[in-house]
């Protein structure tokens, strides 16, 4: 009888302490979860007048759910106009460049409560069958957001189309335009591999980069390969500054955003006018996957796809001696136009 009182016993007192255990979870994941609460500053600068009211932090958590549930279809138009929401033009674009980073940064600069980000590549300046369609249809495919917030997307084809700069001047000349870059011979052979992926993945052969990279009638640069044009990119960014100031780029370095992504997302935040809300709790490292991911809060996490830091295939020393020799007159003169010069050799 005593034995089995004992047994009772134990057992509520192992009911209590579970209930105790998850009651402190639960706390720990709530202090989490407002860790960020405090009030926003309106944004500075061209991005319209200020607000009377300021959007709490937690007022922006629950819009990232909502708007989830809205585009399952779960929620309705009515509960989206009783929250002021909105679709905007986005008053900054990353125009580039392909494999620099773009994903990485628009992902980053995701974790600032003041910024939406366009889930998917709009391709409406790039494309004339998109672009025909109008500026209305552009911005119904941006993101619902506050009418405080800054809505970005990104399409790293923009920053290489001839006709993008022309057009988005006429959308928006006072836009705010991001470029990410990498060292041109490395972003180059990034830009191959996934290709190379892309042919391996239906069972197709595909050149080496080597050929590809190098004319076998000369033996100099194939300038005529898209992953060596796209790396020259003074030659583009001359094509925009047609139309923008220089004032108007801001320069991202990729190859930093790997490695020590909070200063770059730092000195991002400065050009936007946005007032700084990402710090180093943000970010942490995975040393499984080999690059930073991203922390909202405590109890949601966020790596970019497998896709991202791929192994790239072994390239013939000469021919990598090659390219950068080529690129190196290019990217002095790109340090000169940009006034940011990089480590590249």
């Amino acid at each position: 009888m005593l034995f089995k009182q004992q047994a009772l016993l134990r057992q509520k007192l192992f009911v209590l302490g579970s209930l105790a255990i998850g009651s402190l979870l639960y706390l720990v994941a709530r202090v989490g979860s407002l860790d960020r609460l405090q009030p926003l500053c309106p944004i500075d600068g061209r991005f319209g007048p200020h607000s009377q009211d300021e959007i709490p932090l937690r007022a922006l958590q629950f819009k990232r759910g909502l708007l989830h549930e809205f585009r399952k279809g779960n929620a309705t138009k009515e509960q989206i106009r009783l929250h002021n929401l909105v679709q905007q033009l986005p008053k900054a674009i990353i125009i580039g460049v392909r494999k620099g980073g773009t994903r990485a940064l628009l992902e980053m600069l995701n974790l600032h409560p003041a910024v939406v980000k366009a889930s998917q590549e709009i391709h409406f300046f790039d494309n004339d069958e998109n672009y025909a369609k109008g500026i209305e249809w552009y911005r119904k495919k941006m993101p619902f957001s506050y009418p405080h917030q800054i809505t970005i997307e990104k399409s790293p084809a923009y920053f290489i189309t001839e006709e993008v700069p022309e057009r988005i001047y006429k959308m928006n000349s006072s836009i705010k335009l991001l470029i990410i870059v990498r060292e041109p011979t490395t972003r180059a052979i990034s830009d191959y591999t996934q290709v190379l992926e892309g042919k391996e993945r239906k069972n197709k052969t595909y050149y080496k980069f080597e050929k590809l990279a190098i004319d076998p009638n000369t033996c100099e640069v194939n300038t005529k390969y898209k992953a060596v044009r796209t790396s020259i990119y003074t030659k583009h960014l001359e094509r925009w500054l047609k139309y923008f100031p220089i004032e108007q780029f801001h320069i991202v370095d990729g190859d930093r955003l790997i490695t020590e992504p909070l200063p770059e997302l730092q000195l991002v935040e400065k050009f936007l006018n946005l007032p700084p809300r990402i710090s180093q709790y943000n970010l942490y490292f995975n040393a499984t996957r080999g690059f930073y991911c991203l922390r909202f809060n405590i109890v949601f996490n966020k790596c970019l796809a497998g896709s991202k830091g791929r192994i790239h295939p072994e390239v013939d020393t000469s021919v990598i001696t090659k390219l950068r020799k080529f690129f190196h007159p290019f990217n002095q003169k790109f340090y000169q136009i940009t006034g940011r010069t990089f480590n590249w050799p």
